[in-house]
């Protein structure tokens, strides 16, 4: 082992590791600012034969990958596991027991060097992400109380969140989510349904732009909470209602894409295509081969989905900013690298002149460096999980 030339704690130092779905990383961040190193490494194309996430496998690539992914993380900061202030964690949500291996190890690891535990919630690392990025470059202000967007292929939540004092730990209040399928969701669906590949925001991002985006008239309608059965939970419903909800629902719009397919006969073009990719997996969602395997109708419906979801969060973003006096919005999760997402809350954002912060390309996706830059105010508060810390695929953010 090499001697550090500081301590632990003068240094601020925080090895972080996720594993909750299909990506195993680790980065080691100083004080919630700076990444001196951010290791992944993705399962994507192992889970592409199946269209989806399949939890079995995913579970033994993280039991491959945790020791060496860690190792090069502590290598590229040029630290110590002596150096380290805490090792954080996620906690979930997520696959249990793609959960637990990270936790497995990260709890082994503290024991052994006698280190602090911290957990850290999944979505709040998304947060954290963009947080960590704006503290760093200084020039996209974020005012509290802010709005944070979460949307990925299995979150899309929006959260008011605020922090009471530097150091302080954050708190959260969700004021939406969605009551079915998460916009990345329904991404993945409606590529697969389309023949193209998995994950299927790339592809649709990649295909919109050749397409016309208003050629399908796509409309979400407004969502209406039944009141809850004695006796029967549901899951997908936020448990307290008071106060304005601004909730999501994207099933609606798949349905419709599935109809627009059966009623304009694309079935076969389909099969087509699905067979041509098959054929050249190494083709990427921005060759130039994929728009040639997409008729002009296709194209069209493409760029008409990704109109219609970008606009419906855009919708309810901005109301709930409105209405909740938010001072800043921040968009993170694996769709935030959407370009469309992007471009279009940007230019609303300019629009209204409030400021938003989007992450980099590399920290949309899940990532390490997002849960070390999370449980910094944790450290500082002395937050630390406790020995029986366990995985929590259905942990939920903040109050309802």
């Amino acid at each position: 082992m090499r001697e550090s030339s500081e301590t632990g704690s003068s240094r601020g130092l925080i090895l972080g590791i996720e594993s909750s779905c299909d990506e195993t990383a680790a980065a080691v961040v100083r004080s919630g600012t700076t990444a001196l190193s951010n290791v992944v490494a993705s399962q994507m194309s192992l889970h592409a034969n199946y269209g989806g996430v399949v939890p079995e496998l995913a579970s033994r690539e993280h039991l491959r990958n945790i020791v060496p992914v860690v190792r090069e993380a502590m290598q590229r900061a040029n630290v110590t596991f002596a150096d380290l202030d805490a090792v954080a964690v996620t906690e979930g949500p997520g696959l249990a027991g793609a959960l637990l291996v990270g936790i497995t190890y990260a709890k082994a690891l503290t024991f052994g060097l006698d280190k602090p535990l911290i957990s850290v919630n999944h979505l709040e690392g998304h947060i954290h992400a963009v947080l960590m990025e704006a503290r760093e470059r200084s020039d996209v202000p974020v005012e509290l109380p802010l709005l944070a967007l979460v949307v990925s292929g299995g979150h899309t939540h929006l959260y008011l969140a605020q922090q009471q004092g530097a150091g302080a730990t954050w708190t959260y209040r969700n004021v939406g989510r969605t009551v079915d399928d998460a916009a990345g969701e329904a991404y993945d669906k409606v590529a697969k349904l389309l023949g193209l590949g998995y994950p299927g925001g790339p592809w649709i991002d990649a295909l919109a732009p050749h397409g016309n985006p208003r050629a399908v008239p796509f409309t979400f309608g407004e969502i209406k909470h039944r009141a809850p059965r004695e006796g029967v939970t549901n899951k997908k419903a936020p448990t307290n209602t008071e106060g304005p909800r601004f909730d999501f629902s994207f099933s609606g719009i798949k349905t419709a894409v599935l109809r627009y397919v059966e009623t304009h006969h694309l079935r076969e073009d389909i099969e087509v295509r699905r067979a041509a990719l098959a054929a050249n997996p190494l083709i990427t969602p921005k060759d130039e081969t994929v728009v040639k395997l997409c008729d002009q109708q296709t194209l069209d419906l493409i760029a008409s989905f990704q109109y219609a979801v970008v606009g419906n969060l855009l919708r309810q973003t901005f109301a709930a900013a409105e209405s909740l006096g938010a001072r800043s919005i921040v968009v993170s999760g694996g769709v935030a690298a959407n370009s469309e997402l992007r471009s279009r809350l940007q230019a609303e954002a300019d629009r209204r002149g409030v400021p938003i912060a989007f992450p980099s390309l590399a920290l949309s996706t899940d990532n390490a460096a997002m849960i070390a830059a999370a449980a910094w105010p944790k450290l500082l508060a002395q937050n630390f999980a406790t020995e029986g810390l366990g995985a929590t695929p259905q942990l939920r953010l903040g109050q309802p």
